[in-house]
């Protein structure tokens, strides 16, 4: 590591957090080149003024996106072929399909799958009467048994009636949809950093308090009608979103 790596203890970011991106940007700068073994723990520690579980922690977690690699008794090394950080799309594709795209395995934890009355704020956003049957699905995604994210998606049940007797563990909604013949070909999406509440914290798999990025969608078809409404809690330093602004003649 450089002499000016350091972690920050008033920094927002977790210690560990911050640990990853200076390990990975030592990579990204090439001061760490493939195959090239990391320094004794203790001496990470020292340089990073971090403990050694705090340390373990992080390399561990750059292990799992293969950026380095672990040999018992020998060390970290970083792995010979670096593969550039996974990003999800500016486009519309299925958790399944941003999975096969990364080259990952993609996994479900369904924690429910029921059918509800929509609310008043719901059958406004779906552009139904309130009361209409709708479907909720909760799921915990992961990629390569890791979370990374917490996905609630509610849909009226008149669109697929049989969803409710499906396990969502392995299958795709997208995919289930098509085979109603429903397509979304658009979604209205918004944003936003926050802190993970306990029970958002114990699904992903990270302290309260950690940052998130939360995903609200209004999934629409062909002719711009409303299909489902989905809320996505992502762990913050899971996920990157890449897309590009255009500048308008003036």
């Amino acid at each position: 590591m450089s002499d000016s790596s350091a972690v920050l203890p008033g920094y927002p970011d977790p210690l560990w957090i911050q640990a990853v991106t200076l390990v990975r940007g030592e990579i990204e700068r090439g001061i760490l080149k493939p195959g090239m073994r990391l320094a004794p723990e203790r001496e990470l520690c020292q340089q990073l003024g971090i403990s050694r579980v705090t340390l373990r922690r992080a390399l561990g977690h750059l292990v799992e996106e293969g950026v380095l690699s672990a040999s018992r008794g020998r060390g970290w090394y970083v792995s010979q072929a670096v593969q550039p950080r996974k990003e999800w799309p500016n486009t519309l594709e299925s958790f399944t399909e941003t999975a096969a795209r990364m080259g990952l395995q993609p996994r479900s934890e369904v924690l429910q799958s029921r059918v509800d009355p929509a609310t008043i704020d719901q059958a406004e956003q779906l552009g139904i009467a309130p009361g209409t049957q709708l479907f909720t699905l909760e799921r915990v995604r992961l990629l390569n048994n890791m979370p990374i994210g917490l996905d609630l998606t509610r849909l009226p049940l008149a669109l697929a009636p049989y969803l409710s007797t499906l396990d969502f563990g392995e299958r795709s909604l997208y995919a289930a949809l098509a085979e109603a013949g429903v397509e979304p070909v658009r979604a209205d999406s918004t944003i936003e950093a926050t802190k993970a509440d306990d029970r958002t914290a114990r699904h992903l798999e990270i302290e309260p308090g950690e940052p998130i990025l939360v995903m609200h969608q209004l999934a629409l078809n062909a002719g711009q009608e409303p299909l489902f409404i989905s809320t996505i809690r992502y762990a913050g330093e899971r996920y990157r979103l890449r897309t590009s602004f255009s500048r308008t003649a003036t």
